[in-house]
C-alpha cells in the first residue's frame, strides 16, 4: 500500500518490524538471566537510554555536540519520573519493575522528545522569517521562538495525552493487558497502567521542555529535516 501510493521508504515499517522482532528475541533471552539482579538491570537500562538518546539526535537533525543536551533532557524527565513513582510506593522498588516500568518510560521519553524536536525545528524553519523579524526588532534568540517552542512541546504530547484519555475506551495499554495476563486483578493492573501513563507524560513533558529550552535559542535558519 506504502510503495504504490508513493509513501518515501515505503518498507521502513516492515524493516522496523523485523529488527524489533529480532531486538524483542535477543532482549528476552538476556533478561531471562538478569532480570533479578540488580546491577545487571542497571546496565540494561543505561544501554535502553543511550539507545534512545542517539535515536532522537539523530531524528531531530542534531549535530553529535547536542548529544550532551537530548541526554541531559531526557535524563532529567527520566530520573524524576523513577524517584518519584518509587519513592511514594506506586509500585515496588525491585529489579524486576524497575527494568519493566524504566524501559517503558524511556522508549516513551524518546518518542515525546523526538517529535517536539522535529516539531521546533519545522515550525522554525517554515516560519523562519517571522523569526528574523523579531530578531530585527531587538528580540533575543529564544524570546523570537517562544511561542514556536511552546506549540512544538503541546503538539509532542498530543499522542500521549489522547492515549491517556482514551485508556479503556479505545484501547487496551499494553502494560494493563501483560498485568491481567501475569495474574493481577483488573483492578490491580488499573492501577498499575494509571501509574504507568502517568509517568509516560510526567518524563515526556519534562524531557521536551528541557530540550526545547536547550534548542530554542536560534540565530541561523535551521537545515531541513530529513
Amino acid at each position: 500500500m506504502l510503495g504504490a501510493y508513493r509513501v518515501p521508504h515505503p518498507f521502513a515499517p516492515a524493516f522496523a518490524l523485523l529488527r524489533g522482532a529480532l531486538q524483542l528475541a535477543a532482549i528476552s533471552l538476556i533478561l531471562s538471566g538478569i532480570i533479578s539482579d540488580p546491577f545487571w538491570v542497571g546496565v540494561g537500562l543505561t544501554v535502553m537510554f543511550v539507545a534512545a538518546v542517539s535515536t532522537v539526535n539523530r531524528r531531530i537533525g542534531a549535530s553529535r555536540r547536542h548529544f550532551g543536551w537530548v541526554a541531559v533532557s531526557m535524563g532529567l524527565g527520566i530520573l524524576v519520573t523513577l524517584g518519584v513513582v518509587f519513592s511514594v510506593g506506586a509500585i515496588e522498588f525491585s529489579p524486576r519493575y524497575v527494568l519493566s516500568f524504566g524501559g517503558i518510560v524511556i522508549g516513551n521519553a524518546m518518542s515525546i522528545a523526538t517529535l517536539s524536536g522535529r516539531r521546533f525545528g519545522e515550525a522554525v524553519t517554515e516560519h523562519w522569517n517571522e523569526v528574523e523579524g523579531w530578531l530585527a526588532l531587538g528580540a533575543t534568540p529564544r524570546q523570537s521562538t517562544r511561542e514556536l517552542a511552546r506549540r512544538a512541546v503541546y503538539f509532542a504530547i498530543i499522542p500521549s495525552t489522547d492515549q491517556t484519555k482514551t485508556t479503556g475506551l479505545v484501547t487496551l495499554p499494553g502494560a494493563f493487558v501483560g498485568a491481567i495476563f501475569g495474574g493481577a486483578s483488573p483492578l490491580e493492573a488499573g492501577r498499575f497502567q494509571i501509574v504507568v501513563l502517568a509517568g509516560i507524560l510526567c518524563a515526556g513533558s519534562i524531557a521536551a521542555v528541557s530540550l526545547i529550552r536547550f534548542l530554542a535559542p536560534v540565530t541561523q535558519r535551521p537545515v531541513p529535516i530529513t
